[in-house]
C-alpha cells in the first residue's frame, strides 16, 4: 500500500506559468498519479476559467493550491527541492533524469521530508537564479533537435516516475532520531548570514561575489545539513564577525 502521507508531503512547484490551460493540465496530471499538492509561483493568470476547464475531473488540486509570490516562499519547509529544465544552462548542478529523481525524491518523502519538484515558464523555462535554490537539475531525455516538452507533459512524464517509485518503493528502515533536516527556508536564511559574513571579513576583495557564493551555495545543498549542523555553522559565522568587528575598533 502506498504511505499516504509520503504522497502528501510532495509539491509540484510551477513557476510564472504563463497560460492558465497548463496549470489545470498540470492538475490533472498530478491528481492521475495520486497527488494533489501544487503550488503556484506569480502565475500569469490564476485563477482562470480555462484553468478550471482543463483540470478536468481534479478541481480538487486547484481549490488547494497556493499562490506564492516568490519561489522560496513556494519552498518553505522542503528539505529536498528539484528543478526541471530543457537544457543545460551552464550551471553547477547534478543532473538527474525523472527516475533517479523520483526515487530520489520518494524515498526522502518516506523519511519524513518535504520535497518540491520545481518547473518554470512555458517560453524561458527556470531562470538560474531560480535553479539555484535546487538540489539539482532534472532532464527528461527528448530528442536534441526538438526537446521542449508542453509544461504539462513534463509535469505529467515527472508525476508518471513519482507514481512508479511509489508503488515500487517500501518505507526504508530509518536510523536513530536526529535532528531534522535544514528546511530550504532555513538555508536561505544561512546563504544570507554567509554571504554578509563574506562581506565583513572583505573575503572577495573587490571581485565579484556571484561565482564563489554560486559554488558555496551548491556545496552546502549537496551536504544537506540537518538543523544543529546549521546552527553551528551560524554560530561560526558570527564568531567570524565579532572579531572582524574587534579588529575594526582596535585599528
Amino acid at each position: 500500500m502506498i504511505d499516504s502521507q509520503a504522497l502528501a508531503r510532495v509539491r509540484y512547484v510551477l513557476v510564472r506559468t504563463s497560460h492558465p490551460g497548463n496549470i489545470g493540465s498540470a492538475a490533472r496530471a498530478i491528481r492521475t498519479m495520486g497527488f494533489d499538492r501544487l503550488d503556484l509561483v506569480t502565475p500569469h493568470r490564476y485563477p482562470d476559467p480555462e484553468a478550471d476547464a482543463l483540470a478536468a475531473g481534479a478541481p480538487g488540486v486547484l481549490e488547494a493550491a497556493r499562490v506564492h509570490d516568490d519561489l522560496p516562499t513556494a519552498l518553505s519547509g522542503c528539505s529536498l527541492a528539484f528543478g526541471l529544465s530543457a537544457r543545460r544552462r551552464g550551471v553547477t548542478l547534478p543532473e538527474l533524469t525523472p527516475e533517479q529523481a523520483a526515487e530520489q525524491a520518494w524515498k526522502a518523502a518516506l523519511e519524513g521530508r518535504e520535497v518540491a519538484l520545481v518547473f518554470g515558464n512555458e517560453q524561458s523555462g527556470l531562470a538560474n537564479e531560480e535553479l539555484a535554490h535546487c538540489h539539482a537539475m532534472v532532464r527528461i531525455p527528448s530528442v536534441e533537435d526538438y526537446s521542449s516538452l508542453n509544461l504539462a507533459q513534463a509535469v505529467q512524464v515527472v508525476a508518471y516516475e513519482m507514481r512508479l517509485a511509489s508503488l515500487q518503493g517500501a518505507a526504508p528502515d530509518l536510523p536513530e532520531a536526529k535532528d531534522p533536516p535544514a528546511d530550504l527556508a532555513q538555508m536561505e536564511q544561512f546563504f544570507t548570514h554567509l554571504s554578509q559574513t563574506l562581506h565583513d571579513i572583505d573575503f572577495h576583495k573587490g571581485r565579484s561575489p556571484r561565482t564563489i557564493e554560486l559554488r558555496l551555495r551548491k556545496l552546502f545543498l549537496r551536504a544537506e545539513p540537518d538543523q544543529r549542523e546549521l546552527r553551528i555553522l551560524h554560530g561560526i559565522l558570527a564568531e567570524a564577525q565579532r572579531v572582524q568587528r574587534r579588529a575594526q575598533g582596535e585599528s
